[in-house]
């Protein structure tokens, strides 16, 4: 299906007159003028002498000209989205270490972006934007010509150009940069349209970043590449998320738990919404979703729940449970849906059968050929043809994969291994708590120790000593946190997912 594919090809999958991204308040973009859009940007991206293979980094907010901007430059040189929230220091490092080109920032934005490109004389790119005109129409203008180093052929690129290049999340050591092909990007696309089975009658509701690979993937690419419509909300927000889905009447939407959680505690006062929903599933994915989240919103909105496991080095999807009439597990992330999927042991390349535990490694046309830069990253990520996840699970005599957590998040109590997310599972089933993530904390003796943050449910009491009382009752003594902090929230990161590395220092438990 993606042999040949491209950014741009995967347009012309929607009929010249259908929907293709809207947004509140706004006429609906066609796909037709989104094509327009695209060559139209590609001949302005080669006045200025850029080209295929040139890097623009895009700074913008959640919305319709943040997707077109996206499909429109992905479709005639190599897109690098950041995250709007970084600081000038943080984007300095960014636009150094992906050579970008050029910087692609609103019309007379303030963003400490163009302070930091300004320093490293890195040019700008203006987006204008028209809000009378379809949602995404833009034009770019730029005073100048950037120090291009791409190939401004005029032309579209091609399957193995580099589509979209993005950091790993880093949390102990120095991201990562992942360069995906048009060829790993548009099998992705695919990949998650085939399991969603989507068409032209689908309507993606987007709630995610689209500086994520989740949002670009899942809602985007996805929904596009299969002539269906994306309705760009500007970022994830609980108290306006139902009045965008009424107006939207969304087939789908997609999110990390940390969302499906806050959009349930809103559901109660949103009946009306609820009610009278078109949704014909609800899609997870990032981080696990707790089988009682996944009961919770399937008993809410009446649609199945499909919980997705993914990656930014697979151009997101490698597993999913499947729609009905295919069986959903929760606790699992279902069966390979794209890649190959296998389970490899951790100290050796040999793969492992059946019920046993060790690493998650893929292979695949969605998958990237090797981090940029780091052959060293390279030498350890890379097995037998194999790339590591650096996830631990198991996968059982049907294929179906039950994540136990992620390597460096295991707790080692002693020598005793813990996964957090079997204690999430046990917190999560007392009744006062909606939210619950566990960690390690520091230990003289033992190295690390468990603990917990966890939030109640609206309305709910409860504290440290009986949460653990409950938890104590239903896992083995070195399994029961030692800690357990109640929260109004927990922190989270820039997407939306909690984030157990670092949570001991943040909330002052190191």
């Amino acid at each position: 299906m993606s042999a040949g594919k491209t950014i741009r090809t995967l347009l012309d999958a929607g009929l010249g007159n259908a929907p293709s991204i809207m947004a509140p308040g706004r006429q609906p973009l066609s796909f037709g003028a989104l094509r327009a859009l695209a060559d139209d940007t590609g001949s302005a991206l080669h006045e200025l002498g850029i080209g295929r293979g040139d890097r623009l980094a895009i700074v913008l907010p959640n919305g319709p000209e943040m997707a077109a901007c996206f499909m429109a430059v992905g479709s005639y040189a190599t897109t690098a989205p950041l995250n709007p929230a970084y600081r000038t220091e943080e984007f300095a490092f960014y636009l150094a270490d992906l050579r970008a080109t050029a910087l692609v920032v609103e019309q007379g934005a303030r963003s400490p972006a163009v302070a930091a490109a300004r320093e490293l004389g890195i040019g700008t790119v203006e987006l204008i934007a028209d809000p009378a005109q379809p949602a995404g129409t833009f034009q770019l203008a730029a005073e100048g010509r950037p120090e291009a180093t791409g190939v401004p052929s005029g032309g579209p690129a091609e399957p193995d150009d580099i589509a979209l290049v993005l950091h790993t999340s880093g949390t102990t050591s120095r991201p990562k940069l992942v360069p995906l092909s048009h060829r790993n990007v548009c099998a992705s696309a695919a990949n998650i349209a085939d399991t969603l089975h989507l068409d032209a009658g689908d309507l993606c509701l987007n709630v995610m970043p689209l500086f994520h690979i989740h949002g670009l993937m899942a809602a985007l690419l996805a929904s596009l590449g299969a002539g269906g419509a994306v309705f760009a909300a500007p970022g994830f927000d609980a108290l306006r998320f139902f009045s965008w889905f009424e107006e939207a009447r969304p087939t789908w939407y997609s999110a990390v738990p940390a969302m499906h959680q806050a959009i349930l505690r809103r559901a109660p006062r949103n009946r009306r919404a609820v009610d009278g929903a078109r949704l014909r599933f609800i899609r997870s994915a990032s981080a696990p979703l707790p089988r009682q989240v996944i009961a919770e919103l399937e008993e809410t909105f009446s649609v199945p729940v499909v919980e997705a496991y993914a990656m930014t080095e697979a151009a997101h999807q490698m597993t999913s449970n499947p729609l009905p009439p295919g069986r959903r597990i929760p606790g699992t992330v279902g069966r390979a849906a794209g890649p190959q999927v296998a389970i490899m042991d951790e100290s050796s390349d040999s793969l492992l059968q059946a019920g046993e535990t060790g690493e998650v490694v893929i292979r695949g046309e969605n998958v990237m050929t090797g981090y940029e830069n780091n052959p060293d990253a390279n030498a350890t990520a890379f097995a037998a043809g194999w790339f590591r996840t650096g996830d631990q699970a198991v996968m059982d005599s049907e294929g179906y994969l039950t994540i136990t957590g992620r390597l460096k998040e295991i707790i080692n109590r002693g020598g005793e291994k813990i996964s957090p997310l079997e204690v999430d599972d046990i917190l999560m089933d007392h009744p006062a708590v909606g939210q619950a993530v566990t960690f390690a904390v520091p230990h003289r003796s033992l190295g690390e120790d468990v603990a917990a943050a966890v939030v109640l449910r609206d309305g709910a009491e409860s504290g440290q000593e009986e949460i653990r009382r409950f938890a104590a009752e239903r896992l083995a003594a070195f399994k029961v946190p030692r800690r357990i902090v109640v929260l109004d929230e927990i922190p989270k990161g820039a997407t939306g997912k909690l984030q157990r590395i670092g949570l001991a220092t943040k909330l002052g438990l190191a």
